[in-house]
């Protein structure tokens, strides 16, 4: 319990002051990390700079004036999604992965209550590529959530130009409404989603459709689900949970460009050009690990290894995108019929509830054995495959390349009752040369193709399943191949093309060959352009210490290199009308509006963020005149009560998560300690139940509230209301 105690305290960063996360006790000397993204610190609720990627996608521009139209129904808004994106033809999965969530923790948990298997909620989550040059960058960037039964979408997408992933919520998505979108109020967000990006289950993901008993039950509710098929495997969620796991990491990326080159002008910017370098031969060798040289070492690694260490000495604390898995059916043999049970099913223990505390998912150092490594792979995920494409067609245009030579000796073994040879080559032992092995169909006594299970070369580059196409006819000496990677052309580990594979061999003994491969230098061309690019007034720009700009740096390195640029995406969305939030947002600890009623104006401070809204998921009951507010606090008295109360529980007593979120106590300048013990809160434990006794005549006894279970107390707004929400997938 001391180490779990040490822990949590370490999550608020309440030893350290803000941004801290001091990982270790208070009696050693260990630095504490700082997290990437502050849980009590969301940042601004409208962006600085840009567009959410949802906005730029479902842009249109009419008569001079761009708005954003939405496809309905779902299933269309989905259809037009899936166009956008590239699909695999050896998979039955679609490009845009999609689960049924009919009891899950969102805030809109209970809109469908008590026909939750009618009324699902749908998360999707987009992990495929652009599906054509012009389509925009979604991959593991836009997550969607939708409740038909409140009319909502809820939705994370990425902000390029502000290096952050914006929350909104579209209202009226129904048939016959009028949607609008809305900028949502990030720190409400940011009480679950407390690493700033999307979050899910980890596996087995139960309360999906992937749950055999969900999906019987959604089966037998007699619903179409907007095509969404109801039995699904695994497989879909383990996509989503994938993706959000990358997207956990766009905010380190972002800091570690930002920041970790440090303040230098030339220095810093050539330590940005070093990565991006890097990142780009990274995706253009499709992940192969390269042996850094010396001038990157230099530039680079002592870099970051300097500046990372002086700003952050304890580390960067990353935030954890995962959610314990969760069963909302277990030990339930039959859906239950009484109404109230069906209701008590959307009761969300405290130990599942994403308003917890989360610790760090990891705490990242520089010193740590692939750092570099994985920043360079995690700065190579901003590049799509159509920019990798762009590039492939413009590097084959060079003309200059220096090629180097490398060959071996083969063995060639016929295959028995095949029309294949086997093929293995190696360099003799002591002498620098390839190593190949693989296996080739023949045509007319000669290979016709072929596949190679593995090439490796000198430099580290080691490359499996390339596929061989024949460039040149085939005579009694040899033929002549194209090797191939994922249509591509195969790539060393230092980005050069391996633009030919030529095998030898005599016609009359199959036995014996030799392969030669001819290695195209044309990497080279971009580390020039880079370099050209880096002391210019632009590259001075896209190599400062701001977000990373993808696509401006992506249309310079092109243009250095005499290609066309990046083609503009979203067009549309450059003319939208300004964002907006649907109210104003309550800063956490603001009193805002100041009720006349002394007993309810301490209620403000500590709420007013989350229930100060427009919406009612979560209750809005600080929302109205004073009257409405008073009639409100005194109908959800119980439930106010539990939540304050639950704060003296144990953690692993506890049947509900205390309010406000223990992860937001920062920006109340408290921590878990002192808001347990603060007068703050002992005065509205007293005002609560106060309320309660005037009511019952007796005072309030959390176990008896807690009987019949925490879905059973009295709601906190008196009168059904429209289900409407500011969360997000």
């Amino acid at each position: 319990m001391k180490l779990r105690n040490t822990l949590l305290a370490s999550l608020l960063g309440v030893a350290c002051g803000p941004g801290a996360v001091p990982w270790a006790a208070a009696d050693t000397l260990t630095p504490a990390a700082t997290w990437v993204v502050e849980p009590a610190a969301a940042g601004e609720n409208l962006p600085a700079a840009g567009r959410s990627l949802f906005d730029q996608l479902f842009a249109v521009a009419r008569n001079g004036q761009s708005s954003i139209e939405l496809p309905f129904p779902f299933s269309a808004l989905l259809a037009r999604l899936d166009a956008q994106l590239a699909n695999d033809p050896g998979s039955a999965q679609p490009p845009a992965k999609r689960v049924l969530i009919p009891l899950g923790r969102s805030l809109q948990r209970t809109a469908a209550a008590p026909d939750y298997f009618a009324y699902p909620r749908v998360v999707v989550a987009v992990d495929a590529q652009p599906g054509s040059n012009f389509s925009p960058y979604l991959k593991d960037r836009l997550y969607i959530g939708y409740q038909e039964k409140s009319a909502v979408l809820e939705v994370i997408s990425y902000n390029e130009a502000a290096g952050r992933f914006e929350f909104q919520l579209v209202k009226d998505y129904r048939a016959g409404g009028q949607p609008q979108v809305f900028y949502a109020n990030r720190s409400l967000c940011f009480a679950c989603h407390q690493n700033g990006s999307p979050i899910f289950s980890r596996a087995l993901w139960d309360e999906t459709n992937a749950n055999p008993q969900v999906a019987s039950l959604l089966a037998a509710s007699g619903r179409h689900f907007y095509g969404i098929p109801v039995e699904r495997g695994v497989d879909i969620p383990y996509a989503i949970d994938n993706a959000t796991e990358r997207a956990n990491r766009f905010a380190l990326t972002q800091r570690l460009w930002r920041e970790g080159c440090g303040d230098s002008e030339l220095p810093a910017r050539r330590c940005r050009a070093g990565l991006f370098t890097a990142a780009l031969r990274h995706a253009l060798s499709s992940g192969q690990t390269w042996t850094a040289d010396a001038a990157f070492q230099h530039s680079v690694t002592k870099q970051l290894q300097v500046e990372t260490q002086r700003r952050w000495p304890g580390g960067l604390a990353i935030g954890n995108p995962d959610l314990p898995n969760r069963n909302p059916l277990s030990e339930l043999t039959t859906w239950p019929a009484e109404r109230a049970a069906r209701i008590a099913r959307s009761h969300v223990a405290a130990r599942f509830d994403p308003l917890a505390p989360r610790l760090p998912r990891e705490i990242w150092q520089i010193d740590a054995p692939g750092a570099i490594g994985s920043l360079i792979s995690e700065l190579a995920e901003f590049v799509s495959a159509s920019d990798r494409q762009r590039l492939e067609n413009t590097l084959t245009r060079q003309t200059g390349s220096n090629t180097t030579r490398l060959s071996a000796a083969c063995r060639i073994a016929t295959k028995p009752a095949t029309s294949r040879w086997s093929l293995q080559c190696a360099p003799p032992p002591g002498v620098a040369g390839p190593t190949l092995s693989g296996e080739l169909s023949i045509v007319a006594g000669h290979p016709g193709g072929g596949r190679l299970s593995r090439i490796q070369l000198p430099a580290g580059t080691a490359i499996n399943n390339v596929e061989l196409k024949i460039s040149g006819p085939p005579n009694a000496l040899g033929t002549s191949f194209t090797p191939r990677f994922d249509q591509r052309l195969a790539r060393t580990a230092e980005g050069h093309a391996i633009s030919r594979l030529t095998l030898q061999y005599n016609a009359s003994d199959l036995t014996t060959g030799q392969v030669n491969l001819e290695i195209r230098e044309e990497f080279t061309a971009i580390e020039e352009a880079i370099t050209a690019l880096l002391d210019t007034p632009l590259g001075k720009t896209l190599f400062g210490s701001g977000v990373l700009p993808r696509t401006e740096l992506l249309s310079a390195v092109l243009a250095q290199l005499g290609a066309t640029a990046v083609p503009p995406c979203c067009q549309a969305a450059k003319n939208l009308p300004v964002p907006r939030l649907e109210a104003p947002a309550v800063v956490p600890g603001s009193s805002a509006t100041t009720p006349a009623e002394v007993g309810q104006q301490a209620f403000y401070p500590y709420c007013a963020t989350c229930h100060q809204t427009a919406e009612t998921f979560p209750p809005n009951f600080l929302t109205g005149s004073n009257t409405q507010v008073a009639s409100q606090l005194r109908h959800c008295a119980a439930r106010l009560y539990v939540r304050l109360a639950m704060a003296d529980i144990p953690l692993e007593h506890r049947d509900k998560t205390p309010m406000p979120p223990e992860s937001m106590l920062p920006a109340f300048a408290t921590d878990i300690a002192n808001w347990r013990s603060s007068p703050s809160r002992a005065a509205l434990l007293a005002q609560v139940s106060g309320w309660l006794r005037a009511e019952s005549g007796q005072s309030p006894n959390l176990t008896q509230l807690l009987a019949g279970g925490y879905e059973a107390l009295r709601p906190c707004l008196p009168v059904p209301q429209a289900t409407e929400h500011k969360a997000a997938p």
